[in-house]
């Protein structure tokens, strides 16, 4: 696992090793992967979700989910989603390498970068996005992308060359993560697959497999279990969603294997089982963490999750629908209600806006589901 800063678009020349070398091998999963994107498409937006404005809210609202409407249709492959502090939207799509910036004031989607040396086979690509918390200052935007050799993350202003925040990531056709996103303590926290190789989940010294815990620089962040490791929580299989919180409680969800899908309540240092156990099990002593929730994967494959008011939000592939739990007091979450089951497919991405309106993102153009017009698309569920 290495870390590299460099203003160089393709540093890999340069790495320094801080932990375990690379190896990806693919592993093929039913129900969580995905073949290769199309061709990008002219994407556009809707009308229909220009007659709400971008407001600030109460962030305990909640978003009216009745009243859902189309931000932007035509995208190839959307995979990772952030929002400026305007309350644009910055969307990555998975095998273009396009980012595109999609505002509700009516315009176009209009391409504001891409990131070069994409390499978008099996689940790989240009996966998640995230956005500076001293954005106003510094203009970052963050991404998580497959390259050649690994998957890594990158830091760049808009239009201009990117610099490598973390690199050595293995990468396969499956399972390479991808979610990124600043906590609430301002660090970058990144959510890594195994790569189809179970051995590294379990390895300390192995990024793969791992929820990672970075400064914005790439460094370890302060605070982690192992000061000079950047691992924060470890025994993960395929992650791909974070979210955090009223009380800046880190929940992630999961892709299992043939039997279960997970969400999770991240404690630092934890150990998530993988690939000891699948969904809830033997804890050996204490020294694995039990799910929260868990899922057959024919009703999840769950990708992002958002947490908005006292409700957290996951979007599920194979399962094709939006899974809503309530989160409680001590942490826990209530009983898992369904909703859109198979009205939009496969649903990759969910975010809070700013404005505390819910945005949810499909992933039919992928391989894996059955386009409809439209798609893929965006629909924004704005706050009661």
């Amino acid at each position: 696992m290495t870390r590299t800063m460099s203003s160089d678009p393709n540093p890999s020349v340069r790495r320094r090793t801080v932990l375990g070398g690379l190896v990806g091998v693919g592993a093929a999963v039913a129900g969580c992967g995905d073949d290769d994107p199309p061709e990008s498409p002219a994407p556009t937006s809707s009308p229909s979700a220009m007659e709400s404005s971008p407001t600030p809210s109460d962030p305990s609202a909640t978003p009216d989910m009745e009243t859902g409407q189309e931000v932007v249709t035509g995208l190839a492959v959307p995979w990772g989603l952030a929002f400026l502090p305007d309350g644009d939207a910055l969307v990555s799509e998975r095998g273009s390498g396009r980012i595109l910036r999609v505002s509700l004031s009516g315009s176009e989607p209009e391409e504001v970068h891409r990131v070069p040396d994409v390499a978008p086979d099996g689940e790989g690509g240009l996966l998640g996005l995230a956005v500076s918390p001293d954005y106003a200052d510094d203009e970052y935007v963050y991404a998580y992308f497959t390259s050649d050799n690994d998957n890594r993350v990158v830091r760049f202003r808009l239009g201009e060359d990117s610099q490598s925040v973390f690199v050595g990531i293995a990468k396969a056709n499956h399972h390479n993560g991808g979610r990124i996103a600043f906590g609430p303590d301002g660090m970058l926290y990144v959510a890594t697959g195994d790569a189809g190789n179970t051995d590294r989940s379990q390895s300390p010294d192995n990024p793969n497999g791992k929820i990672l815990r970075l400064t914005p620089e790439g460094d370890p962040a302060p605070g982690n279990p192992n000061e000079d490791s950047p691992v924060y929580s470890l025994g993960h299989r395929n992650i791909q969603g974070l979210a955090w919180d009223a009380d800046e409680r880190l929940y992630a969800s999961e892709f299992g294997q043939n039997d279960v899908d997970e969400v999770n309540l991240i404690e630092p240092g934890a150990n998530y089982g993988w690939p000891h156990v699948e969904g809830e099990g033997d804890t050996d002593g204490g020294r694995f963490t039990n799910p929260l929730a868990t899922w057959p994967t024919t009703e999840a494959s769950p990708s992002g999750i958002a947490i908005a008011g006292e409700t957290l939000y996951m979007a599920a592939l194979r399962g094709q629908r939006l899974w809503t739990m309530p989160v409680n007091g001590d942490g826990t979450l209530g009983e898992p209600e369904a909703i859109f089951e198979g009205e939009y497919g496969r649903l990759r991405t969910v975010e809070v806006a700013p404005d505390g309106a819910l945005w949810l993102a499909t992933s039919n153009t992928d391989g894996r589901g059955e386009v409809r017009d439209g798609d893929d698309r965006i629909i924004r569920f704005p706050a009661a």
